[in-house]
Order: C-alpha cells, then sequence, then structure tokens
C-alpha cells in the first residue's frame, strides 16, 4: 500500500492486519515500512526478569520503578481478550 493509502485507510490496514496479512508501506514505489500483526501475547515481566537473570544482568529495579510498575497493572485489571490477537 502507499503511504496516501494507509493514510485515506487505516481500517483497511488494520483488516489486513487481523486476518494475519503483513502490510509494506511504499513511498515512490520503495518499501519504507513493514507493518506486521502480533504473534501472541508476548512475555510476562516476570519472564523477562528471569530471562535477564539467566543472561547475567545485573541491572537493579529501584523502588519507583517498582511502584509505577504496581500502578500501571492496578490501572488496567481488566481482562485482556486474546482472541482478537488470533
Amino acid at each position: 500500500m502507499t503511504e496516501a493509502e494507509v493514510v485515506r485507510d487505516f481500517a483497511l490496514v488494520l483488516e489486513k492486519l487481523r486476518q494475519g496479512a503483513e502490510v509494506v508501506v511504499e513511498q515512490n514505489h520503495r518499501p519504507v515500512a513493514v507493518i506486521k500483526p502480533v504473534k501472541g501475547p508476548g512475555r510476562m515481566l516476570s519472564q523477562c526478569l528471569a530471562l535477564a537473570e539467566a543472561h547475567g544482568s545485573t541491572a537493579i529495579l529501584d523502588d519507583s520503578f517498582g511502584r509505577d510498575l504496581e500502578e500501571i497493572i492496578e490501572s488496567r485489571r481488566e481482562s485482556l481478550d486474546a482472541s482478537r490477537w488470533d
């Protein structure tokens, strides 16, 4: 799709993504971006932290990070509809 087509009909782009297609955005007949559908829900934070630890990370998450993260989690307590990701 051209850049103009993407801007004009973003709903069509989202529909193509929902169907599993990748959308190549072109400008002057040259590809400038690829928009891909999400493949699954990703990793939980606990999994990311475990991976970092397993690979020898020495990163330290300070108290404010933890508080910020808890606030974000509490503000998003509604369940996610993962069926829309397929």
